[in-house]
Protein backbone atom coordinates (compact mmCIF):
# COMPACT_ATOMS: atom_id res chain seq x y z
CA UNK A 1 0.00 0.00 0.00
CA UNK A 2 1.46 3.35 -1.16
CA UNK A 3 -0.03 6.21 0.75
CA UNK A 4 0.76 9.84 -1.33
CA UNK A 5 2.13 12.54 0.74
CA UNK A 6 0.10 15.72 1.34
CA UNK A 7 3.45 17.55 0.80
CA UNK A 8 6.57 18.32 3.30
CA UNK A 9 4.80 19.28 6.33
CA UNK A 10 2.23 17.63 8.64
CA UNK A 11 -1.22 18.72 9.18
CA UNK A 12 -2.79 19.18 12.29
CA UNK A 13 -3.91 16.45 13.36
CA UNK A 14 -0.80 14.31 12.54
CA UNK A 15 1.60 17.04 14.08
CA UNK A 16 -0.55 16.38 17.32
CA UNK A 17 -0.35 12.31 16.94
CA UNK A 18 3.38 12.44 16.28
CA UNK A 19 4.35 14.71 19.19
CA UNK A 20 2.34 12.81 21.59
CA UNK A 21 4.01 9.17 20.76
CA UNK A 22 7.29 11.31 21.74
CA UNK A 23 5.93 12.70 24.62
CA UNK A 24 4.62 9.48 25.79
CA UNK A 25 8.05 7.76 24.59
CA UNK A 26 10.53 9.63 26.36
CA UNK A 27 8.18 10.15 29.44
CA UNK A 28 7.64 5.92 29.39
CA UNK A 29 11.15 5.71 28.91
CA UNK A 30 12.68 7.96 31.28
CA UNK A 31 10.38 6.78 33.77
CA UNK A 32 11.08 3.27 33.63
CA UNK A 33 14.66 4.20 33.47
CA UNK A 34 14.34 6.29 36.53
CA UNK A 35 13.03 3.28 38.46
CA UNK A 36 16.07 0.94 37.12
CA UNK A 37 18.34 3.51 38.39
CA UNK A 38 16.84 4.05 41.36
CA UNK A 39 16.27 0.69 42.78
CA UNK A 40 18.61 -1.47 40.62
CA UNK A 41 21.52 0.95 39.71
CA UNK A 42 21.26 -0.24 36.76
CA UNK A 43 21.26 2.21 33.47
CA UNK A 44 18.66 1.50 30.35
CA UNK A 45 21.96 0.68 28.54
CA UNK A 46 23.17 -1.74 31.50
CA UNK A 47 19.42 -3.44 31.38
CA UNK A 48 19.63 -3.62 27.54
CA UNK A 49 22.79 -4.65 27.66
CA UNK A 50 22.67 -7.73 30.03
CA UNK A 51 19.25 -8.70 28.49
CA UNK A 52 20.72 -9.40 25.24
CA UNK A 53 23.84 -11.49 26.99
CA UNK A 54 21.10 -13.04 29.23
CA UNK A 55 18.68 -14.33 26.73
CA UNK A 56 21.47 -15.93 24.08
CA UNK A 57 22.31 -19.35 24.60
CA UNK A 58 25.65 -19.10 26.23
CA UNK A 59 25.55 -15.63 27.79
CA UNK A 60 27.67 -14.64 25.43
CA UNK A 61 27.83 -12.67 22.83
CA UNK A 62 30.47 -11.61 20.19
CA UNK A 63 30.91 -7.27 20.73
CA UNK A 64 30.04 -7.23 17.18
CA UNK A 65 26.72 -8.97 17.21
CA UNK A 66 25.88 -6.72 20.53
CA UNK A 67 26.47 -4.03 18.26
CA UNK A 68 24.15 -5.19 15.70
CA UNK A 69 21.16 -6.13 18.35
CA UNK A 70 21.49 -2.84 20.29
CA UNK A 71 22.18 -0.69 16.88
CA UNK A 72 24.98 1.15 18.60
CA UNK A 73 27.45 2.76 17.30
CA UNK A 74 31.02 1.18 17.67
CA UNK A 75 32.74 3.45 20.05
CA UNK A 76 29.66 4.15 22.58
CA UNK A 77 29.26 -0.05 22.33
CA UNK A 78 33.19 -0.05 23.08
CA UNK A 79 33.23 2.62 26.07
CA UNK A 80 29.91 1.18 27.69
CA UNK A 81 30.91 -2.13 28.05
CA UNK A 82 34.35 -1.12 29.80
CA UNK A 83 32.45 0.89 32.06
CA UNK A 84 30.06 -2.31 32.58
CA UNK A 85 33.15 -5.09 33.15
CA UNK A 86 34.49 -2.83 35.98
CA UNK A 87 31.88 -3.06 37.55
CA UNK A 88 31.73 -6.30 37.57
CA UNK A 89 28.73 -6.96 35.12
CA UNK A 90 30.34 -8.59 32.32
CA UNK A 91 33.60 -9.70 31.27
CA UNK A 92 35.94 -9.73 27.66
CA UNK A 93 37.64 -12.50 26.80
CA UNK A 94 39.46 -12.74 23.31
CA UNK A 95 38.19 -15.29 20.43
CA UNK A 96 39.81 -16.41 17.71
CA UNK A 97 38.10 -13.14 15.98
CA UNK A 98 39.43 -9.26 15.76
CA UNK A 99 36.34 -8.84 18.19
CA UNK A 100 36.17 -9.84 21.50
CA UNK A 101 33.08 -11.88 23.17
CA UNK A 102 31.21 -10.22 26.05
CA UNK A 103 30.21 -12.78 28.68
CA UNK A 104 27.27 -12.32 31.47
CA UNK A 105 29.05 -12.54 34.68
CA UNK A 106 27.39 -13.88 37.73
CA UNK A 107 26.86 -10.89 39.15
CA UNK A 108 25.61 -9.21 35.72
CA UNK A 109 23.17 -12.39 35.62
CA UNK A 110 22.04 -11.76 39.58
CA UNK A 111 21.49 -8.04 38.49
CA UNK A 112 19.26 -9.13 35.89
CA UNK A 113 17.50 -11.63 37.66
CA UNK A 114 16.78 -9.41 40.72
CA UNK A 115 15.31 -6.33 38.46
CA UNK A 116 13.82 -7.93 35.19
CA UNK A 117 10.86 -9.53 36.79
CA UNK A 118 9.73 -5.80 38.55
CA UNK A 119 10.92 -3.92 35.27
CA UNK A 120 8.32 -6.38 33.13
CA UNK A 121 5.44 -5.70 35.90
CA UNK A 122 6.25 -1.79 35.51
CA UNK A 123 5.72 -2.89 31.92
CA UNK A 124 3.50 -4.19 32.42
CA UNK A 125 1.19 -1.07 34.70
CA UNK A 126 2.41 1.62 32.34
CA UNK A 127 2.25 0.09 28.72
CA UNK A 128 0.85 -3.24 28.07
CA UNK A 129 -2.23 -2.78 30.03
CA UNK A 130 -2.83 0.85 29.47
CA UNK A 131 -3.24 -0.42 25.43
CA UNK A 132 -5.15 -3.70 26.05
CA UNK A 133 -4.68 -6.86 24.06
CA UNK A 134 -6.81 -5.33 20.83
CA UNK A 135 -5.06 -2.00 20.51
CA UNK A 136 -1.31 -3.99 21.68
CA UNK A 137 -2.02 -5.73 18.62
CA UNK A 138 -2.75 -3.20 16.35
CA UNK A 139 0.96 -1.69 17.58
CA UNK A 140 2.34 -4.41 17.38
CA UNK A 141 1.61 -4.70 13.89
CA UNK A 142 2.04 -0.94 13.08
CA UNK A 143 5.87 -1.31 14.95
CA UNK A 144 6.26 -4.38 12.19
CA UNK A 145 5.85 -2.45 9.51
CA UNK A 146 7.68 1.02 10.26
CA UNK A 147 10.49 -1.28 11.40
CA UNK A 148 10.27 -3.17 7.89
CA UNK A 149 9.58 0.69 6.03
CA UNK A 150 12.66 2.19 7.61
CA UNK A 151 14.89 -1.39 6.45
CA UNK A 152 13.45 -1.08 2.73
CA UNK A 153 14.24 3.09 3.25
CA UNK A 154 18.08 2.24 4.20
CA UNK A 155 18.57 -1.01 1.53
CA UNK A 156 17.65 1.34 -0.92
CA UNK A 157 17.59 5.40 -0.62
CA UNK A 158 20.07 5.83 2.53
CA UNK A 159 23.32 4.41 2.62
CA UNK A 160 25.17 4.01 6.04
CA UNK A 161 27.89 6.77 4.41
CA UNK A 162 27.20 10.02 5.01
CA UNK A 163 26.67 12.10 1.91
CA UNK A 164 29.01 15.14 1.24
Amino acid sequence: MVLVSKGPWLDDDEQKAWRSYLLMNRTLETHLERHLQRDFGLSKSDFEILVNLSESESGRMRAFELGRATQWEKSRLSHHLTRMEKRGLIRKEACDSRYPEIVITEEGLAAIKDCAPVHAARVREFFVDVFGPDRLAVLGEVADEIVGTIGKHCETDCPLEARS
